[in-house]
């Protein structure tokens, strides 16, 4: 930070700024200047490979899951309407158009993914694309919702005029759905995991923000399916066994009551995102905090944010007597984990 202007006082002004990007490609920046009088010396500058790229760990891998949970919903949904069409079923004509809206909301999943990977080291995105996954699926998160209402509403209207269901056509389109939505739910669980399993040599920071949100969407919407089957099932079988023909459109309520729990957790987590939200029980800042007083220092002014999956920024104010250079606390912060991109300024008490 550059200062021009005369100071009137006799003192020094040192101001130590330093840039560190720690995150999957391991390239660091430290910035160290000293002002006195408005003179400025570079005395420390180590490069390395400058981008801005903050994707989840696994980003290309859950790309391609999410594109292969499309293709075998897709195909499923194809032959679930041709066959209603050719046997005269209207459930497995109704299942495969279902199966259609969770498709069209994966889809905003799988091309979220490809633009924030194709447009990872676009200049025009000061912090890279890494919060995309995150507003897609906000998006994703809104479609739900209004699938859980759509649910809600046309159940209650079958409470109040019931149809006549063919009860044997229905579970086995039930047991078909429920199937391909547990196949798929594997692919994206496995993926939703393991992001989890790494830095095991680092201090733990958890967060909505280190969570793949594009990912969750993803598998939100197969989960709800697959929940719609199992209560179908049940009902069904119910019905079948009993009578019981009230029991479809209750199961379709409490059914649409879980699937809008998911959807709220699911919004208030990526709006937390979007907006730079710092939850009550985050530990990240307490941690930095923590790590500059025990270098002496006096935190003046602390600013987080997400940048990605897994990945935070911060700006942070600092006062210290006798003034020590920034690189000295940013080595006391490097290994707190998450914090990828790193500004600190140093001034004298």
């Amino acid at each position: 930070m550059s200062h021009d202007h005369p100071h009137p006082h006799d003192h020094d002004h040192d101001h130590d700024h330093d840039h560190d990007h720690d995150h999957d490609h391991d390239h660091h920046h430290d910035h160290e200047h000293d002002h006195e009088h408005g003179a400025c010396e570079n005395v420390a500058l180590l490069t390395g490979r400058a981008d801005h790229v903050f994707l989840g760990d696994n980003h290309s891998r859950n790309e391609k899951r999410t594109w292969a949970v499309i293709a075998i919903t897709a195909t499923m949904m194809v032959v679930e309407i041709v066959c209603g069409s050719l046997f005269g079923s209207m459930a497995l004509t109704a299942d495969g158009w279902h199966m259609s809206t969770h498709a069209a909301a994966m889809l905003i999943a799988a091309l979220a993914y490809l633009y924030a990977r194709r447009n990872a080291n676009n200049p025009r995105f000061t912090f890279g694309t890494g919060k995309i996954g995150d507003l897609a699926a906000f998006g994703s998160a809104i479609v739900l919702a209004l699938i859980a209402l759509l649910i809600g509403w046309e159940s209650l209207m079958r409470l109040n005029n019931p149809v006549r269901i063919n009860f044997g056509d229905a579970i086995l389109v039930a047991i078909i759905g429920l199937v391909v939505n547990l196949v798929c739910a594997v692919l994206l669980h496995e993926g939703h995991d393991h992001h989890h399993g790494h830095h095991h040599g680092h201090d733990h920071h958890h967060h909505a923000g280190a969570k793949d949100h594009n990912l969750r969407a993803a598998y939100l919407h197969v989960m709800a399916d697959a929940l719609t089957s199992v209560l179908a099932i049940v009902a069904l079988s119910f019905g079948r066994l009993w009578g019981w023909a009230f029991l479809d459109p209750l199961m379709g309520i409490v059914g649409a009551l879980v699937i809008a729990r998911w959807s709220w957790g699911l919004i208030r987590d990526t709006g937390a995102v979007l907006v730079d939200y710092q939850r009550p029980d985050d530990d990240l800042a307490p941690a930095i905090r923590k790590a500059v007083e025990e270098e002496g220092g006096r935190i003046v002014d602390l600013h987080l944010w997400y940048l990605g999956p897994g990945h935070r920024a911060a700006v942070i104010t600092l006062s210290s007597d006798p003034i020590k250079p920034a690189a000295v606390y940013r080595a006391r912060l490097k290994g707190l984990h998450g914090l990828s991109h790193l500004t600190i300024e140093v001034n004298s008490l």
